[in-house]
């Protein structure tokens, strides 16, 4: 595990500690209540729906890489904005220590009725529960931070009991078998060094031929340009997770309304 993990890790003990106390006292957080016609709308499918490359525009305040990107934009704002340039899902950063992030901002941004990924360091079941209390539609789950499939099938079987659907993000070959072994069905490929903090495409250029029929591909991090979707997508990309390069414009919406034209073209051919 990178030391970038070990720290994030590190950051998740405070919190999974409070679960477990909360869940010795019968006091863990009850599901959201979604009415019988506004059920927990599907992560996969909307990305499906909207055709290669879907966007998931991502709300993230600050990161390790860059430091403080925006914190004037709200929740809200973000949310709205987003929906009106075309994302055809959200991903909310919850993480505190590093990324700024807050478990509430899913809640401020779910009247925009866009499906949304909670993305966090996750790794104990009890905070798939913690998730199924949001309106959250997915969580991230990734394979680098667990030891073995054992762990990580641990959370996939979490995620269904409670109706949340599971990225599992990977960064190489064996993160990509340990998913597989796991039972993953959306595959997030990371294009980002963990200890460098740089990006590079090639990492999913290089993956992308192993995608097997069935499966959900995501690529993240380092997209910013409109041809670059197009790559992605020709590489048999279903989607695209957008975040700093969209937060760090003045008008997010706009920004996405240029990228997500993409996929608009491209299914009209």
């Amino acid at each position: 595990m990178s030391n970038m993990l070990d720290r994030f890790r590190a950051a998740q003990a405070g919190s999974i500690a409070l679960l477990r106390r909360q869940a010795e006292e019968g006091q863990l957080p009850t599901p959201w209540n979604f009415s019988e016609i506004n059920a927990r709308p599907g992560f996969a499918a909307a990305l499906r729906t909207a055709g290669a490359p879907a966007v998931i525009a991502e709300y993230k305040r600050a990161s390790p890489s860059r430091g403080v990107i925006n914190l004037d934009l709200t929740p809200a704002d973000a949310a709205r904005m987003y929906a009106d340039g075309g994302a055809a899902c959200f991903s909310v950063l919850t993480e505190r220590a590093h990324f700024q992030g807050d478990l509430r901002f899913l809640a401020e941004m779910a009247f925009a009725d866009r499906p949304m990924l909670r993305k966090d360091f996750l790794l104990d079941p009890l905070q798939v529960v913690e998730t199924a209390a949001t309106p959250a539609s997915a969580l991230l789950l990734i394979m680098r931070m667990f030891k073995g499939s054992g762990p990580v099938r641990e959370m996939l079987d979490a995620c269904r009991q409670y109706e949340l659907e599971a990225v599992c993000e990977v960064f190489d070959e064996a993160d990509l078998d340990l998913a597989r072994e796991a039972g993953a069905e959306i595959i997030q490929v990371n294009n980002r060094d963990l200890d460098r903090l740089t990006t590079d495409l090639g990492t999913s250029r290089r993956l992308a031929p192993r995608k097997q029929a069935g499966e959900l591909w995501i690529s993240a991090s380092g997209l910013d340009a409109p041809e670059q979707l197009e790559e992605m997508a020709d590489l048999g990309f279903d989607a695209v997770l957008i975040g700093t390069s969209l937060m760090s414009q003045t008008n997010p919406g706009e920004a996405l309304r240029r990228l997500s034209a993409v996929a608009k073209t491209r299914n009209a051919r």
